[in-house]
């Protein structure tokens, strides 16, 4: 039997009614700005470096400023949200999200554009774990799976349009608008929150597994573990990117990651209330699924960063026809892995999480055909079909077992963590593989040596997938308890892993 709410707090919305109608449609909008966000962006930089006379470090730190702060600020995001209120924390990240986005858009030159995307990232942080929380404090239980699985399907397809609408403005009015596409759903999205989401704050009210078993407890701030999770990712971006041309100081930034990376897991050992409990990775299944998605997402945001350049600059596609070669992978994550959770139930994880980044990996040697006026029939998409394929085979398994391999009341932090570690895989390949081919401040001017080096990488973010794959058959177990995959509908978009609620688990008991 489902509880009631508690007595003066707000009734349970029905999606059924007007008012959980138009706060699905508020979550739906927050949700899809940051996505826009996260997508839109890379079609448009060899313009942005065109227009701004920026090399390669300013382009890699267009992308990585906005997953530095994102990844880095995440989890404090949450927690932000449960004490002050989820409303109050997700209005306030679409308000500073769409200043952040203005700026981008007013940009003058590069180093503006980057700490306008260092603010952007920061608005995602406080605005994406709100989104799914509100949901999950204020619908009624019977309603609850379906309002995620609505926030996710809408949520991928504005993951899908991101490249293809970015692509559309950059051979129109220009790069400046594909920032300035976030501002108007934004503007929307604050005042539907504001008249019709509730607020909520702490634990929402949820059914309990016994009469007797408490509530989990309500995590605070970690704001020291916060800054130095932030320092010790912005100090290893930096050395990476930097290295080429600053070598000294780039050493002692990466001498600096390395201390702030040690001093943030001393903090997280001895704080009352840490951001990153480290008992949690006592866990091993836990552990090998962050060391898998390490290494898949990795390969991934370094294969998807290259890519949408090497199509315009190698291949001569325009912004638009860069973004939407890249629909097939998104189009069959949508229609198919669902099917896929449902299957990774059946077979286990090591099958599917083995299978997948092999699949994947082969996709991305694929695009080796990918050259100077390359046919998208007959060398770009069937890369990405196959890419796309191991996608589906490997994302949805990768969420269930993550949340299977934990205790039901830490699956918010557990998705939260693996989240993070997701994008700032992504963080760092972006930053590490021009380094690691070789590719000049100026590679992405000339297409024949962008081509060189493009061929360079595509082996290397293959080989991220083949370890993660070699991880999953050897760490993992042939069969594992899944979650039910009815109430795992979020499905991972091309960037990172659906962040789960920290109250996402009451779902099985609904």
């Amino acid at each position: 039997m489902h509880p009631s709410p508690a007595p003066g707090a707000p009734a349970f919305l029905r999606i059924a009614g007007t008012r959980g109608r138009w706060t699905l449609l508020a979550t739906v909008l927050g949700s899809s700005v940051v996505l826009l966000g996260s997508t839109v962006t890379t079609v448009a930089l060899p313009h942005i470096g065109d227009d701004l006379d920026a090399d390669l470090a300013a382009l890699q730190w267009t992308v990585n400023a906005y997953m530095l702060t994102l990844a880095g600020l995440i989890l404090l995001g949450g927690s932000l949200g449960d004490r002050f209120g989820r409303r109050r924390i997700f209005v306030l990240g679409i308000i500073w999200f769409a200043v952040a986005s203005l700026l981008c858009g007013l940009a003058p030159d590069t180093t503006t554009l980057i700490a306008a995307r260092a603010l952007q990232g920061v608005g995602g942080a406080l605005l994406t774990p709100g989104s799914l929380a509100i949901i999950e404090a204020s619908f009624h239980p019977d309603d609850r799976p379906r309002a995620i699985g609505l926030w996710s399907g809408f949520g991928g397809i504005g993951a899908a349009l991101g490249p293809f609408l970015g692509g559309w403005l950059v051979d129109g009015p220009g790069w400046r608008w594909t920032f300035l596409l976030t501002i108007p759903p934004a503007l929307l999205c604050v005042p539907l929150a504001m008249r019709h989401v509730p607020e909520s704050v702490g634990r929402p009210q949820q059914p309990t597994v016994g009469a007797g078993d408490p509530a989990p407890p309500r995590r605070g701030f970690d704001l020291a573990g916060a800054a130095l999770g932030a320092l010790t990712l912005a100090l290893a971006t930096y050395a990476l990117t930097e290295a080429r041309s600053d070598g000294p100081v780039a050493l002692a930034a990466a001498a600096g990651s390395i201390a702030a990376g040690a001093a943030f897991l001393l903090v997280e050992r001895r704080s009352s209330d840490p951001m990153m409990p480290l008992s949690i990775f006592s866990s091993r299944p836990f552990t090998a699924i962050n060391l898998i998605t390490l290494c898949v997402y990795a390969g991934l945001g370094g294969f998807f960063f290259l890519t949408a350049l090497q199509l315009q600059i190698v291949a001569g596609y325009s912004a638009l026809a860069a973004g939407a070669a890249m629909l097939p992978s998104t189009v069959l994550m949508l229609l198919f892995s669902a099917r896929s959770g449902t299957l990774a139930q059946r077979l286990g994880p090591r099958i599917p999480l083995t299978v997948g980044p092999v699949v994947c990996g082969a996709g991305m040697l694929m695009t080796a055909r990918v050259g100077t006026h390359a046919s998208y029939f007959a060398d770009v998409l069937p890369a990405l079909l196959v890419m796309g394929t191991g996608m589906v085979i490997m994302v949805a398994p990768l969420s269930v077992t993550l949340l299977a391999s934990v205790e039901a009341a830490d699956a918010g932090l557990a998705s939260g963590i693996n989240n993070a570690a997701a994008r700032a895989a992504g963080l760092v390949s972006v930053a590490a593989l021009p380094l690691l081919v070789g590719m000049s401040p100026d590679a992405y001017r000339s297409p024949d040596s962008f081509d060189t080096a493009f061929d360079r990488a595509m082996p290397l973010c293959a080989g991220l997938l083949a370890i993660g794959a070699a991880m999953a058959f050897t760490l993992l177990r042939r069969t594992a308890d899944t979650p039910d995959a009815r109430h795992g509908r979020a499905h991972g978009w091309l960037m990172e892993p659906p962040l789960v609620s920290r109250f996402a688990h009451h779902r099985a008991l609904d």
